[in-house]
């Protein structure tokens, strides 16, 4: 049975390591290969809130607000 590393949310360091495999490098001794630079952790890409973003976040912010009542005349 394979065991996957968890996927930190916020790291102390991210410029550090190399976020593009499984092997979370090093930046300065990357052994994947996966190019000459290292890849950068969503959260320098796309700001701390990164996770609360994405395909599925129109469907939880619409069940996270009530629906508006409609107006009675």
């Amino acid at each position: 049975m394979a065991v996957v590393k968890k996927f930190p949310k916020a790291p102390a360091h991210p410029e550090r390591v190399c976020w593009g495999c499984n092997l979370y490098c090093p930046a300065k001794d990357m052994r994947c290969g996966n190019g000459s630079d290292r890849t950068q952790h969503p959260a320098e890409l796309f700001g701390d809130d990164w996770d609360q973003w994405g395909l599925d976040a129109e469907e939880a912010q619409t069940v996270a607000e009530p629906a508006p009542e409609s107006a009675k005349p």
